[in-house]
């Protein structure tokens, strides 16, 4: 059997929208490398995640880990806020 069973991805990201009731907009960024040119880029995603508490605030720094799907486009969870928004 494989080591990854079991195990769920985990990121870390920037809350951009708490407007939801239960639920926040985490901004993850990622850098890749240009296939010709070698130079690092930027890339981000947006996930829907739960907050159950709404205790997430716009600019705040949340882990996000994977889940099964809470509604149509929410499939992680706020696991924890590592920085809180000044």
């Amino acid at each position: 059997m494989s080591d990854k069973r079991g195990q769920r991805k985990v990121l870390t990201g920037t809350v951009v929208s708490d407007k939801m009731d239960k639920s926040v907009v985490v901004r993850v960024e990622r850098t890749v490398r240009h296939r010709v040119y070698k130079k690092y880029i930027r890339r981000h995603k947006r996930y829907h995640a739960h907050d159950p508490k709404n205790e997430c605030k716009v600019g705040d720094i949340v882990q996000i880990v994977e889940s099964r799907p809470l509604s149509r486009t929410k499939r992680w969870r706020v696991m924890k806020t590592l920085v809180k928004a000044a």
